[in-house]
């Protein structure tokens, strides 16, 4: 069977989910080919391991797509102030906070599972799409449209394909574009906790030099997310003790910040693997990459699904804007997303990556001089305004 519509997206996360529903939304049809085991599972009494710090780019985005509100609200939590800390005898600080940022959230802490239940059933309803179900096995360019085929032997043709397929994207793949990969021996250990002292809907994370980067991130009630970007050989052995063990560490990293930890589900304690992945282009005839398949950046900042985000609006903007005589995956379009992205995507890559390197050297000069730059950042209202505003996905 041959399937035809203006657009192919191939992927099955929430950013695929988004770029398909905001196409179909703009008057354009949609095939949205998604592995044949099906998407996330909806919501439950559990809390997902998986959470998203989604900024204002998102949050807009999703709205716009009337996503937002068809999310459990019960789940989200804002995230009021933001509390970053070095490491030794002189621990430098930097504060953000909503109200210094004149915003009523600096952004929204959000299950992978919450966000995925609202975008399936948007999908549902949405106008002139279509969710294939299936393995993709080649993919054919031509001047006059991309080709996808199946290993059912369907093929779905479009004028445009979205590679919204994750960090290993077959899409990127198959259009042979280059890829510079680092490793950071890092593995993130995600698990959540009740805690003993309310959070008051900050956030907070700790860099040390020796055991990586601690985030917790705050959930609805007195309940709390843990992102610890741990060294490969600490990570192995922080997974193979016990869930209490390890909220016991993290106790100890923090300085029990949040009083006494406990683990809510014991035996959900995930780890997966750091790395930075930048592709040469994130485009080619008739191909756009979004998401994960255009990039990877390390989670200290905790901006990865917001960068994916951001891609959707990239894209839907340069094709909406398209000369009545271009369709959407032309050529030109197809220039304009880039450098359109371009800019966002390399200072996020440039400055976790730049971070990353700083902190994890345990050089005694290094050490007390990024804990003086983290207190005179907290001393200079301009700047800590102009960092919380990229960070929100604003310009000043």
């Amino acid at each position: 069977m041959q399937i035809q519509s203006d657009v192919c997206v191939i992927g099955n996360g929430a950013v695929g989910k988004a770029a398909a529903l905001g196409f179909a939304q703009a008057g354009l049809s949609v095939s949205l080919l998604a592995p044949a085991e099906g998407g996330a599972s909806a919501a439950g009494s559990s809390w997902d391991v998986r959470v998203y710090a989604l900024n204002h780019v998102a949050n807009e985005l999703l709205g716009s797509l009337k996503v937002w509100n068809a999310m459990d609200a019960s789940r989200i939590a804002a995230v009021d102030a933001m509390i970053v800390k070095g490491d030794g005898a002189q621990a430098g600080r930097l504060d953000f906070d909503a109200f210094g940022a004149r915003t009523g959230a600096l952004a929204w802490i959000v299950e992978d599972s919450n966000l995925n239940s609202a975008l399936d059933a948007a999908l549902k309803f949405a106008p002139n799409t279509r969710v294939v179900s299936g393995r993709a096995t080649r993919l054919r360019l031509s001047l006059e449209e991309a080709r996808v085929e199946l290993d059912n032997g369907d093929v779905l043709c479009a004028s445009l394909v979205v590679g919204a397929d994750g960090a290993q994207s077959w899409v990127r793949g198959q259009c042979d574009i280059g890829l510079d990969y680092r490793s950071y021996g890092q593995q993130a250990i995600v698990t959540n906790f009740e805690c003993e002292r309310p959070h008051q809907g900050a956030a907070y994370q700790w860099f040390t030099s020796e055991q990586g980067i601690v985030a917790l991130l705050p959930l609805p009630g007195n309940r709390t997310s843990l992102v610890w970007s741990a060294p490969d050989a600490l990570a192995q052995s922080l997974l193979a003790g016990s869930a209490s063990e390890l909220a016991e560490r993290v106790g100890t990293v923090s300085g029990h910040a949040l009083g006494a930890l406990r683990p809510i589900q014991p035996e959900a304690v995930k780890a997966f693997p750091l790395r930075l992945m930048r592709p040469h282009a994130i485009t080619a005839p008739r191909v756009a990459l979004i998401g994960d398949a255009a990039h990877v950046v390390h989670p200290l900042a905790g901006h990865g699904m917001n960068l994916g985000f951001a891609d959707v609006v990239g894209l839907l903007n340069a094709v909406s804007r398209r000369e009545s005589h271009r369709d959407c995956g032309d050529e030109r379009v197809l220039g304009r997303y880039a450098r359109s992205r371009k800019e966002d995507i390399l200072l996020m890559q440039a400055a976790t990556d730049g971070l990353e390197r700083l902190f994890s050297s345990s050089l005694e000069p290094l050490r007390i001089a990024r804990n003086i730059g983290l207190n005179l950042v907290n001393k200079l209202p301009v700047l800590k305004r102009a960092l919380i505003s990229h960070a929100m996905g604003k310009r000043l």
